[in-house]
């Protein structure tokens, strides 16, 4: 029976009328990384679920790296997606400034360079001839790593040197390591301190040591533009969660690490020792501030990487954090500038 028939049927025999819309679903991508809490924590206790009421579904999307998840969003595959700050921008500058936008922060700092303790580096010359992973190239780890090396005379083979630069996901560097196959890898949490814990790997460089203040954005909220426009209300949603899940994960740091390794476990098959899930949250912060300076600077490493084309874009419309200060003035909090 068709629904207006239906309704039709049960107002004149007196009868209650309930019709459900569909649900709006929004689609969102995310990382089984310690980098990306609110999204693991957000998924395992439905936090945004409650937060967007009964009438959204969300769907989750889980990706290794940035690369992958902004080509789900160019392909509308996702509506939104945490990603890494190198992703976004090279998103962004592949779309004329069209596809997405930067709405919010999540974690900074969370990344280490790790070397084999038997690799034989001490120094940033014992890196010429060897070999080192990086999750994706042209993610967040690439471009820094790639960035770092040409900071110590460093060239990598595909630019005449004789440093080899190897995409591998996280978790066959932590294979790789163990057979003796790689020499390093700049990665991000909890893979650092795992290469450290379980692969014999020690770190050489916390990368928070490269930036002012120690703070640089690991991963951030982006949204696209497409969604954002469609669904403001949606989005502020989303974003009032995000920053309320993120005051509680910082005032709940014991807590806030079981479900979040509860959640790894889930997606990846195996929990985290205490010693890694200790070592990885002793490395970064989490936060909602999108941190725009770094993220600028990241943006010259990315163009110096080759990343961005010839010319250094322009990068003044990645950012929109209307609706995000708009929650925080209204929670009272300081708005970002």
């Amino acid at each position: 029976m068709k629904i207006k028939t239906f309704a039709l049927f049960c107002i004149v025999l007196g009868l209650p009328v309930t019709l459900n819309a569909q649900a709006t679903v929004v689609r969102v991508g995310a990382f089984p990384n310690i980098t990306h809490p609110q999204a693991m924590i957000g998924k395992s206790n439905d936090w945004f679920g409650k937060a967007l009421g009964p009438d959204v579904k969300i769907e989750w999307k889980s990706f290794n790296a940035g690369p992958s998840a902004i080509e789900a969003l160019f392909a509308g595959a996702i509506d939104m997606t945490y990603v890494g700050p190198n992703p976004a921008i090279n998103g962004y500058v592949r779309s004329n400034g069209e596809a997405l936008r930067l709405i919010a922060g999540a974690t900074s700092g969370g990344a280490a360079l790790v070397v084999r303790s038997d690799s034989g580096i001490n120094t940033p010359k014992d890196f010429h001839g060897k070999r080192i992973a990086s999750p994706q190239q042209g993610n967040t780890q690439d471009v820094a790593l790639r960035a770092w090396l040409k900071s110590q005379g460093l060239q990598t083979r595909d630019k005449g040197g004789d440093v080899d630069v190897m995409p591998i996901a996280n978790p066959d560097q932590l294979t790789l390591f163990l057979k003796k196959e790689i020499d390093a890898a700049w990665a991000p949490e909890p893979w650092a301190s795992r290469l450290v814990h379980e692969a014999n790997g020690r770190i050489f460089l916390d990368e928070r040591t490269l930036w002012p203040n120690g703070q640089f954005l690991t991963t951030g909220l982006v949204v696209s533009t497409k969604f954002l426009k469609a669904h403001p209300d949606l989005v502020k949603k989303w974003l009032r969660a995000h920053v309320e899940l993120t005051d509680w994960i910082n005032g709940h740091i014991p807590e806030a690490k079981q479900i979040l390794n509860q959640q790894i476990q889930k997606e990846t098959g195996k929990a985290l020792g205490a010693e890694v899930l200790d070592d990885s949250f002793s490395r970064l912060q989490v936060t909602y501030d999108p941190l725009r300076g770094p993220l600028l600077r990241a943006a010259q490493s990315a163009f110096d990487a080759g990343f961005l084309g010839r010319q250094m874009p322009d990068l003044s419309h990645l950012y929109d954090l209307i609706l995000l200060n708009q929650v925080l003035t209204e929670e009272g909090k300081r708005p970002i500038q």
